[in-house]
C-alpha cells in the first residue's frame, strides 16, 4: 500500500514538472510607478483606483464591456486564466525614488512587465531601468516627445504626446472668433513635463503663425509665483498656456485672481487643472478655464462603452473618471492585452505582443481610434479634446463633432 502511494505521489509530481508553466501561473504580476505620497497624492491615489479598475476588467466577467480585449471572461485565456496582480510603487513624484521603485519591482518583486510613472520626469528615469533589463515599460499618461526619441526597445506609451496635444490646441484656437488668439505665453515648471510643453508650443506657434511673447519658467513646488503672475500681465499675451501639476495650478489661479489679471484666454496642458482636487478647491472661480485633455465625460455619456466604465469608477471612488486617470487604466489594458497574446510571461514575447498591438475604436476604453504603435513605440491612433471647466465638471468645446453645449466656449475668461 505504502509503494503504490509513493508510487502515486510520484506520479503526480512527474505530470507537475511537465505541465507548461503558464498551466501553473496563477498570478502574472506588473509593477505600476505612480506618485501616491507627496504634493501629487491626489492625482496618484485616483490613478491607482483606475489601475485597480483594469485589473477588475480583466480578472472579472464583464460582459457588457463588449469588444474591449480581456473584458468578456476572467483572467488571461491563453495563460491558462491566470489573474494580473499589480504591485504598486511610490514614486512620491521624485525621479531618482522611481528609479529605485523600478530597480525593486523588477528584482525583488519579480515584475514581469511596469507601467507608469504620470510625471515624465519620472517615467524617464524608471523606463530607463527598465531598458537596462530588458522589461517592458507601458506608460499610460507621461506626455513628453523625448520619451520616444531615445531609440528605447522595451518602451511603449499609449497616450498622445505633447506635440499631438499642443496643434491640437492651436488648431482649436484657429477656429476661436470672440478674441483675438495671435499672442502666446507659456507658463511651465522647470521639470521634462513642462520643458517639453515649451518647446512643442515654440514650434507649433511658429507654425500656425502665431507670436511667442513670453517663456516663463519656474520651478515646481514654488512658495510664490507672484513674480511669474507679473511677467504673464506684463507681456499682455491673448492666450496663456500653463503646464503645471495641481498645487502649482492652484497657485497661480489664487495669485493671478487677488493681482486681478485674466487672460483673455487660459489653457492648460491638462495635468493639475483636471485633478479632483483643482477642480474642488479653486474650480468655483475658475469657471471657463480651457484645457487639453483625452477624456470628456460628456464624450463618454454618449459612448454606451465609455460610459459604463465612467460609472464603475465613480462607483469605486465617488468621481468621474478624467484625462489623468483614464489614459492609466487604458495603459494597463494594452499590457494586459499583450501579455495574453503572447501567451508568456517572457520579456521578448510581450515586448514582441506589444510591438504587434492593432486594436480599433471599439476595443479601447479612450475616445480613440485604436492603440497602434509606431516603431519608437508612441501609440499613433490617440488623440486629444479642449475642454471647459463649467460647474463641478469639464465639457469638452473641440473638437466640434464632440461638442454638446453650443454655447461654450465661453470668452474672455474673467474670474468668478
Amino acid at each position: 500500500m505504502k509503494m503504490k502511494l509513493i508510487a502515486g505521489v510520484a506520479a503526480s509530481l512527474a505530470l507537475m514538472t511537465a505541465m507548461p508553466v503558464q498551466a501553473q501561473q496563477k498570478t502574472v504580476r506588473i509593477g505600476a510607478i505612480y506618485p501616491l505620497s507627496g504634493a501629487l497624492a491626489s492625482t496618484g491615489s485616483e490613478i491607482k483606483a483606475a489601475v485597480e479598475l483594469a485589473v477588475d476588467i480583466i480578472n472579472n466577467p464583464h460582459p457588457e464591456l463588449e469588444g474591449i480585449p480581456l473584458a468578456a471572461g476572467s483572467g488571461l485565456p491563453a495563460l491558462g486564466g491566470a489573474k494580473i496582480e499589480v504591485v504598486f510603487g511610490d514614486s512620491q513624484g521624485k525621479p531618482e525614488v522611481g528609479l529605485a521603485d523600478a530597480q525593486r519591482l523588477i528584482d525583488q518583486e519579480k515584475v514581469v512587465a511596469l507601467t507608469g510613472a504620470y510625471q515624465s520626469a519620472v517615467t524617464k528615469t524608471a523606463s530607463r531601468i527598465a531598458e537596462q533589463r530588458g522589461i517592458p515599460y507601458v506608460n499610460g499618461e507621461s506626455s513628453s516627445p523625448d520619451l520616444t526619441e531615445r531609440g528605447y526597445k522595451w518602451f511603449f506609451r499609449t497616450s498622445p504626446n505633447d506635440d499631438t496635444f499642443v496643434e491640437n490646441m492651436m488648431q482649436f484656437l484657429d477656429g476661436v472668433k470672440a478674441v483675438p488668439t495671435t499672442k502666446i505665453a507659456v507658463v511651465y515648471e522647470n521639470t521634462d513635463f513642462g520643458v517639453n510643453t515649451y518647446k512643442a508650443v515654440e514650434k507649433f506657434a511658429k507654425q500656425y503663425k502665431r507670436e511667442l511673447v513670453a517663456n516663463i519658467a519656474y520651478s515646481a513646488g514654488s512658495a510664490s509665483v507672484t513674480a511669474e503672475v507679473q511677467k504673464l500681465a506684463a507681456a499682455k499675451p491673448d492666450v496663456a498656456i500653463f503646464a503645471s501639476y495641481t498645487s502649482d495650478a492652484m497657485l497661480f489661479v489664487r495669485t493671478m485672481r487677488e493681482s486681478k489679471y485674466a487672460p483673455p484666454v487660459l489653457l492648460a496642458n491638462d495635468a493639475g487643472f483636471i485633478d479632483s482636487r483643482f477642480v474642488q478647491e479653486v474650480g468655483p472661480q475658475v469657471q471657463g478655464v480651457l484645457t487639453r485633455d483625452v477624456w470628456g465625460n460628456d464624450v463618454a455619456a454618449a459612448k454606451p462603452g465609455l460610459k459604463k466604465i465612467n460609472e464603475m469608477y465613480k462607483a469605486k471612488t465617488g468621481k468621474d473618471l478624467n484625462g489623468n486617470n483614464a489614459r492609466s487604466m487604458q495603459g494597463v489594458l494594452v499590457l494586459a492585452d499583450a501579455i495574453n497574446r503572447a501567451g508568456s510571461t517572457d520579456p521578448e514575447a510581450i515586448r514582441k505582443a506589444l510591438a504587434a498591438t492593432d486594436l480599433g475604436e471599439a476595443q479601447v476604453a479612450m475616445p480613440w481610434a485604436g492603440v497602434q504603435f509606431d516603431a519608437k513605440g508612441q501609440n499613433t491612433k490617440g488623440s486629444g479634446l479642449i475642454l471647459e471647466l463649467k460647474g463641478s465638471s469639464y465639457q469638452t468645446v473641440w473638437p466640434e463633432k464632440f461638442r454638446t453645449d453650443k454655447s461654450l466656449p465661453t470668452l474672455p475668461f474673467a474670474w468668478k
